[in-house]
């Protein structure tokens, strides 16, 4: 087969189901083409769950070191960055190559059930793991990554499926992150030789892998990366996702973003990430999710992060609440050691961060931006609301007991109350005749988050 007549049926499977969508009269069925794959509705679920966890794990988990530790391999033997290069040379015998990293890959402690009993804790609704980053290890016993996989060297385990298993008893959502791309795959780089002409590497290992993925599985969310240097033509994503959303065993219930091919992100897709924590001034006119690491300088695990290099709690629930109240998704990451422990200041802020939730998580899961996102009277307020009730909540506590919310148009049947104390109205007194109210403050109760929640009922 030519990687011509690849570029038109590249798997079989995809191209049965093109075939049988112009076949037959029956449901509305999504075509190969950005303007019939955008109209998708998304499947409800991922916008009411607002929290997730993403987990950044593999072989570059075993040098973990370096800012962006997950590139550990490109830094050094690509872009040759001074930092990993002189780390090798220090550390490492003369000869040693990053394949040798796999074996000391052993996931030795690594318990899904303990994960998923963290991730439960955090408050969080799904799970985006890595099934393969740009290193091209896989997670999975890949048939495609021969000798390149969690099966076959290093931990000699199906990392994906018993993680799977786990997040599923806790009833989370669970997704898998995927590049497309592989650095130093010698397909892809020959391809990317010919100006991306051919597509052996997508025919042959990028795509086999996704259905792989799909059909053994079954994730809820596909979150797609390392597509940047090609297009979506090259890459063939319009007619997988035709078949992710018309055939494939997850096709009413799969979520997915929009990195599929130079020129997608914040474009084509399901939901939008954009950029990597991607911040967006304004209400978007599209769901979107921003992704963001407790360690502030990267997603793989680093054995030199330093306590002030990681994300307090009060600025990851604050994060949390400017994206929810725009309408986005918070997907907190985490990127574990290579013996399978999660570090326990990431464990620490997890579970704080659950804690939060256990209290205040009304206003977060299933609510939708209010017609006002925030305002700054006595002190910034952001706002969220559900059915006819409206959320307010403050990251820090007025000095003087009194809190102004000018933005609420008030009622006779006007109620407030803290989420902290939800059976105990709370007094308060109109700011004007019209609209907004000054509510007076009960004694400040603890909050390592350092953040509270005010219910407002009767407002508009």
């Amino acid at each position: 087969m030519t990687p011509e007549m690849r570029a038109v049926c590249f798997l079989p499977v995809l191209c049965l189901s093109l075939v049988v969508a112009g076949a037959h009269a029956g449901p509305a069925r999504y075509t190969a083409d950005w303007a019939s794959l955008d109209a998708r509705p998304l499947p409800p679920w991922f916008d009411e769950a607002k929290v997730g966890i993403f987990v950044h794990w593999g072989v570059f988990s075993v040098p973990g070191f370096g800012r962006f530790s997950e590139w550990f391999w490109s830094w050094w033997q690509a872009a040759k960055r001074a930092e990993e290069v002189n780390f090798m040379k220090k550390y490492y015998r003369p000869g040693f190559e990053y394949a040798d990293f796999a074996h000391e890959f052993r996931a030795e402690f690594f318990n899904a059930d303990d994960w998923a009993d963290i991730f439960k804790a955090s408050g969080a609704r799904y799970v985006v793991f890595t099934s393969k980053h740009h290193e091209g290890f896989t997670n999975w016993p890949s048939p495609t990554s021969w000798n390149w996989n969690s099966m076959d060297v290093g931990p000699h385990r199906d990392l994906v499926g018993e993680l799977a298993t786990a997040i599923r008893k806790k009833s989370l959502h669970f997704g898998l992150y995927h590049s497309l791309y592989e650095w130093f795959n010698p397909l892809f780089l020959a391809d990317q030789a010919s100006g991306f002409k051919t597509q052996n590497f997508v025919a042959e290992k990028a795509l086999p892998e996704l259905v792989d993925l799909v059909k053994t599985y079954k994730p809820d969310l596909i979150w797609s990366d390392g597509d940047w240097e090609a297009t979506d033509a090259y890459w063939n994503s319009t007619q997988f996702l035709a078949w992710l959303y018309n055939d494939s065993p997850i096709k009413d219930v799969v979520v997915t973003n929009d990195r599929w091919g130079k020129g997608c992100y914040c474009k084509h897709g399901g939901y939008y990430n954009c950029a990597d924590r991607y911040t967006p001034g304004k209400l978007p006119d599209h769901k979107w999710e921003k992704c963001q690491a407790i360690d502030t300088l990267s997603w793989g695990y680093r054995r030199n992060m330093k306590l002030t290099e990681v994300m307090t709690l009060p600025s990851i629930i604050q994060d949390m609440v400017y994206v929810v109240a725009l309408g986005g998704n918070y997907l907190l990451n985490i990127g574990p050691m290579s013996d399978g422990m999660i570090a326990p200041v990431f464990e620490e802020r997890l579970r704080g961060l659950g804690g939060w939730l256990g209290i205040n998580g009304e206003a977060i899961y299933a609510s939708k931006p209010w017609r006002v996102q925030k305002e700054n009277s006595t002190l910034p307020v952001w706002y969220t609301a559900k059915n006819s009730t409206v959320y307010a909540i403050f990251l820090d506590w007025p000095a003087k007991q009194f809190l102004q919310l000018p933005a609420p148009k008030i009622s006779g049947a006007t109620t407030v109350t803290l989420l902290d104390s939800p059976t105990m109205p709370l007094k308060w007194a109109p700011l004007t005749p019209s609209a907004g109210l000054v509510v007076m403050m009960p004694s400040m109760p603890a909050s390592p988050g350092n953040a509270w929640c005010l219910k407002l009922e009767g407002v508009v």
